[in-house]
């Protein structure tokens, strides 16, 4: 029987590549929209040849929904989660789960109280790359780690604007360019430096002179004297997604721009072979939703990532005098 699903929300620029693959997963199928703005769900409703629900709780009451994907916007997830959860739908999210530690934990407790399963979207978590990164970091090849930066950019606050423009408003996004776009060198910093930071300071810059960030850097600090960089801009359109992580007997290098994965012990650089990656996100809660099992390493990862993004929000870097 196919997972019967509802989209909740167009706000977000990556709600249409999930309808598109709902509709190309042999085991799921759309049924519903809803979206809290009733022009643009009624249009995607109607693309979609599926119901548009103006009323978010009419439509969680329909019991030939079992699950749905929420691309609201991102200071909506508490209260859309929470209640798709109460409901009894497993949820399938955008990244961040919600900006505030306490708005994540009100959601996990609905869900587990529900029984129902909630994945984010975290797809590099998934990649080839990253299974083998975690391997070489596993068996200590670089010694005692230095430092991991990772970089993701695009270009879209300049030349042809392809962001839409709700994407800059802080009342919905609550944030720019560090807590969307970067959120996945956030989560894969955090997983490569293996422990939580002790502390993280943020730098936000303005380039187009928007009310959000569009350039960004966050500096981790953890308890062993490892740092990590995490990097992420709206307009920097040729800026590969690179990482780089040092040790004090090696370094790896990847994307720097080709997608290769690269490692040097001190007599030169040498490819490592890549895998495929195990799958989407959207694919991993499929699987999870039938076999009746959780993503724990997702929760977990992405509860340390709204951790992370509270704390680099409220930091701040001094002004230097007569700069």
């Amino acid at each position: 029987m196919s997972l019967r699903l509802a989209i909740l929300s167009f706000w977000h620029v990556h709600a249409c590549d999930y309808a598109r693959e709902a509709a190309g997963h042999p085991d799921t199928e759309t049924v519903a929209v809803w979206d809290e703005d009733p022009r643009r769900g009624r249009a995607r409703a109607d693309a979609l040849g599926v119901s548009f629900h103006p009323d978010l709780g009419g439509l969680l009451a329909r019991d030939d929904i079992d699950a749905v994907i929420v691309t609201a916007p991102t200071t909506a997830h508490r209260q859309v989660i929470t209640c798709a959860a109460q409901a009894g739908k497993h949820v399938f999210t955008e990244k961040v789960l919600a900006p505030t530690l306490a708005e994540c934990e009100e959601i996990i407790a609905a869900a587990e109280k529900a029984g129902t399963a909630l994945m984010l979207a975290l797809p590099r978590l998934y990649e080839g790359y990253t299974a083998v990164i975690r391997r070489v970091l596993a068996d200590g090849v670089l010694g005692r780690l230095a430092s991991v930066r990772v970089r993701l950019a695009h270009g879209g606050a300049v030349g042809e604007g392809w962001l839409p423009e709700h994407f800059y408003d802080p009342a919905a996004a609550a944030g720019g360019a560090l807590i969307d776009l970067g959120c996945h060198p956030m989560y894969l910093a955090r997983l490569f430096l293996g422990a939580m930071p002790e502390s993280v300071s943020a730098s936000l810059g303005h380039l187009t002179g928007r009310a959000v960030d569009d350039n960004a850097v966050a500096v981790l600090r953890c308890a062993g004297g490892a740092l990590g960089i995490v990097e992420a801009a709206f307009a920097s359109p040729a800026s590969p997604f690179s990482i780089e992580i040092h040790g004090s007997e090696g370094s790896l290098l990847y994307g720097t721009p080709e997608s290769k994965l690269l490692l040097s012990t001190g007599a030169g650089w040498r490819e490592l072979p890549v895998p495929p990656g195990s799958g989407t996100p959207f694919e991993h809660f499929v699987r999870h939703v039938a076999a009746g099992t959780r993503d724990e390493e997702n929760l977990a990862l992405g509860l340390d990532l709204t951790r992370l993004m509270e704390a680099a929000h409220g930091s701040f870097t001094k002004d230097i005098p007569g700069a």
